[in-house]
Parts: structure tokens; sequence; C-alpha cells
């Protein structure tokens, strides 16, 4: 679904991703993981259109995005939550999902009314709602919801969008043990639906979700695989995970 090829970005003199060559398969999750500063972002910035490739190559659904906005990667399929949630704080749960649906679908709507007052608009945003489990808040404004209840918010932007494939950028950030399960849970749910490449610091959510797994270490991918060969990995395990990683 989607395959990257020596694909680098150098800020300066440093080379922040390089030469990184990676695929994801159609149904899959596939994490992305790394010590701090490694360049996981910035891949998953290259891949969405947000940051421009130095070199290399992105295809998506065999065709290449390497050069395509943005924009234009979302109609493709391809969508992203980001590391800093990023809603529409002042506009309620229902008005937020509605507005990502007008947007992929291209509806009109008055700017004198809530978007989430179009029948058809507000519909399918109570679908996601309900999908993402926040039926019974979507009509709270998005900025009193608790943190991980608008991490959620952004996984459902994403959703909205109808995306084949989803970047999850550390979706349990700043989350306490009972937050991180209900989203690893949220995550569990929609890989029915998408493939999913997910950037997580959260080992156990990796090692729970994951199909496959790439390391990212210094701007270089030093392995790939499924879970328990990335466990047992020795440069894996001196570089990230540790050397009392459970083999």
């Amino acid at each position: 679904m989607l395959e990257l090829r020596n694909v680098t970005k150098r800020f300066g003199g440093v080379t922040v991703t390089d030469a990184v060559s990676l695929d994801v398969k159609r149904g899959e999750v596939h994490a992305l993981i790394g010590p701090n500063g490694a360049g996981k972002t910035t891949l998953i910035s290259q891949i969405a259109g947000d940051i421009a490739c130095d070199s290399g190559a992105i295809a998506f659904e065999g065709t290449e995005v390497t050069l395509a906005p943005q924009h234009e990667r979302v109609r493709a399929g391809l969508a992203r939550s980001y590391q800093i949630t990023s809603i529409f704080k002042r506009l309620t749960v229902l008005d937020n999902l509605a507005l990502a649906v007008q947007a992929r679908s291209g509806s009109s709507f008055s700017f004198w009314r809530p978007v989430a007052g179009e029948a058809a608009l507000a519909e399918q945003a109570r679908g996601i709602a309900a999908e993402i489990g926040l039926s019974a808040r979507a009509s709270a404004v998005a900025g009193t919801l608790a943190h991980g209840e608008q991490r959620a918010l952004e996984v459902g932007l994403a959703l909205a969008t109808r995306p084949r494939l989803v970047l999850l950028d550390e979706p349990t950030a700043g989350m306490g043990p009972e937050e991180s399960q209900t989203m690893i849970s949220l995550i569990e749910r929609i890989r029915a639906q998408v493939a999913v490449l997910l950037v997580e610091h959260d080992m156990d959510a990796v090692f729970r979700l994951a199909d496959r797994i790439s390391v990212l270490v210094s701007g270089r991918l030093i392995a790939t695989g499924a879970p328990e060969a990335i466990r047992a990995h020795a440069e894996v395990r001196k570089a990230y995970l540790g050397e009392s990683a459970a083999a």
C-alpha cells in the first residue's frame, strides 16, 4: 500500500532521515519506533506531504506521490494525526467531525450556522463520534474534553477523510494508563477498516498492536520485522529497548 525507497531529508548539515526504505501492507498495523531524535516524526511528515523529500521516492497505492501536496495525498486516502493535538477547540465535537466530513466531500454549508446543522454532514459526523467512543460527548466543546478524548477526536478527524492508510504520530502521548488503554482499543477497532503506520513510544502498545515493527536510529532504519524478531534483535535491544528487554 505504501512504499518508501531511500527517502532522505537534511536540515543544513544534519541528515534527519537517511535513505529510509520501508513498506506498509494492506490491513496491517506497522509501528515505527526509535529513540527521541531518531527522525520518526520527520519521516511521517515526509509521507504525509508536510515536509518535502530531498531525495528518494514515496508511492501510495502504486502511484508515486513524492511531489504531491498534502491535500492530494489526503484525497488519495492518506491521512495523519500529529504529536500535538490539532483540533478546533472552540467548536463542538460534532462540528469538528462535520467540518472534516465536509472537507472530504466538498459539500457546501453556511457560515452563519453550525456546520453540524446540515443533516447529511451531521449524520456522518455522529457515526464517526460513535466509532471513536465520543457519542456521549458529541455536543461538548472540544476544548473541554479530557486529553485522551481530544486525541480520540483527532483520530476521528483523520477517519472522516475515509483514508485507506492513517499515520498516527504518538497517539498515546501524555496519557495515563486508562486513557492509553482506551486509545489502544480504538486503534484495534479501526484496524479492521484501514492500515495504520504508528509512531509510538509505549512499547506495551506497540507490541500489542503491531503486525510488523520498523526501528529508526539516527535517521537510519536498522531493522524491520515481526514483534518477536524485533524483541530479540541485538542491535535494537542495545539502541532502544535496552539490554534488559525480554527475549
